[in-house]
């Protein structure tokens, strides 16, 4: 299946723009997020990722299938740019059946593009230890999912939502809710998307799923997988690379 093809309905563009519910833009995230495109068969789709090195990226290890099916995405003064994969990496501790088994999982993994990112790129900050979250504590999700549930149309477009940490707290995940019940939330798109405090920078979770409320599935929770704990596997797989 040809990329372009695959990707014309998910990568229209739309008014909506990404994160489903009330939301707001904003330009420095816009240097550090991009797009990660897949496809298994005849099927193609994306997630999210958070830029950590000059040609590294954070996403959901779900996200993932060979490098050989995988393109980076951005754009240049409009025109669509799908740069090539050179390798992956899933975090050890993801189990692809977690939900089934109940398993306790990190989704998480690396992609390293085969050529430079922009160098409008920027690496985000990873949240450390000292960055521990608090129930109650404003969160902000920046991703390019869907900004209107069900409508491809409305992806491609980075926007941001104010969402509200829940419990219960955890070591492997960060769970929270629309804090004012206005429907805002990660969407399909959304995984791999930076989670961050508000007022602050530092990357405190990578997200890996979505509900909604009824017959919906985005707009009520998101859950992200925790950054600090896995900084340690993040930078030395980045070593392995021989990245920075």
């Amino acid at each position: 299946m040809r990329w372009g093809l695959a990707m014309s309905a998910l990568l229209a563009g739309g008014p909506a723009g990404a994160v489903v519910g009330p939301t707001f833009s904003d330009g420095a995230w816009g240097r550090r997020t991009i797009m990660v495109l897949s496809r298994t068969g005849h099927r193609a789709g994306f997630c999210s990722g958070v830029i950590v090195g000059k040609d590294t990226i954070l996403t959901a290890a779900h996200c993932i299938t060979r490098p050989a099916d995988m393109r980076i995405f951005y754009r240049d003064q409009g025109a669509p740019v799908m740069l090539p994969v050179r390798q992956v990496r899933i975090n050890p501790g993801y189990h692809a059946n977690a939900r089934i088994t109940r398993q306790r999982t990190v989704d998480l993994a690396l992609v390293e593009s085969a050529t430079p990112l922009p160098a409008r790129y920027q690496p985000a900050e990873l949240a450390s230890s000292a960055d521990a979250p608090r129930i109650g504590q404003s969160l902000v999700i920046a991703g390019y999912g869907m900004g209107t549930e069900g409508v491809a149309q409305t992806t491609g477009t980075l926007r941001l939502g104010v969402i509200e940490l829940r419990a219960p707290l955890s070591k492997v995940l960060l769970w929270a809710r629309d804090r004012d019940h206005s429907g805002v939330g990660a969407c399909e798109g959304d995984s791999g998307s930076p989670i961050f405090a508000q007022g602050t920078e530092a990357v405190l979770a990578i997200t890996a799923w979505a509900d909604g409320r009824g017959h919906q599935r985005c707009g009520a929770f998101t859950q992200g997988t925790l950054v600090a704990p896995q900084r340690g596997w993040i930078l030395g797989v980045m070593r392995d690379w021989g990245l920075r």
